[in-house]
C-alpha cells in the first residue's frame, strides 16, 4: 500500500469546523498547534494536535490515518509546534510501524477519552494506517 492509497477517515463536519475551534479553546493543556509546509505549495498549513510524551520521547500520532498534515510531515521532515505562547522547530523521524502499537496504547490510555479519538482506531486498528512520528532535534524559537 502506498502512502497516497492509505486509509484516511476525514473528519465529520461538526468536528473539523466546531470541534477544532473549541478545542483550541478548551484543551489549551493538551493540545498544541503543529505547522507543517506544504508538499506541494510550500505554505504553511496548522492543526491542532496531541503530542505524546512517553519514555523522555515526544510523538505525533495521526489518529485519523493518512492525513494531510501526516503527509506533509513525512515529505518535509520537519515542522513547528506551538502551544501556550512558545514556539519550537523540530525535525521529525517516522516510526516503522512494528514500533507503533505501544505507543497507540499509550496514545489512547492518554487522549481516548476526546471525542472521535478511541472511535478512529477502532475503524482504523491496523498500526500501519497510523502514521506516527518521533520529533527530534527541538529547538525554541
Amino acid at each position: 500500500m502506498t502512502a497516497s492509497s492509505a486509509p484516511y477517515l476525514p473528519p465529520p463536519w461538526g468536528a473539523r469546523v466546531i470541534g477544532n475551534r473549541m478545542a483550541k479553546l478548551f484543551a489549551r493543556s493538551v493540545l498544541s498547534t503543529l505547522s507543517v509546509r506544504g508538499r506541494i505549495s510550500g505554505r504553511w498549513r496548522s492543526v491542532p494536535v496531541a503530542v505524546l510524551d512517553h519514555e523522555g520521547e515526544r510523538y505525533l500520532i495521526a489518529p485519523r490515518g493518512n492525513t494531510e498534515w501526516s503527509r506533509n510531515l513525512r515529505a518535509a521532515k520537519s515542522g513547528r509546534l506551538q502551544r501556550k505562547g512558545r514556539a519550537e522547530e523540530f525535525e521529525a523521524v517516522e516510526v516503522p510501524v512494528g514500533e507503533r502499537p505501544p505507543l497507540i496504547h499509550v496514545y489512547l490510555e492518554q487522549f481516548g477519552r476526546f471525542p472521535t479519538v478511541a472511535e478512529t482506531f477502532r475503524q482504523l486498528p491496523d498500526p500501519a494506517d497510523h502514521p506516527t512520528f518521533r520529533i527530534v532535534g527541538s529547538r525554541r524559537s
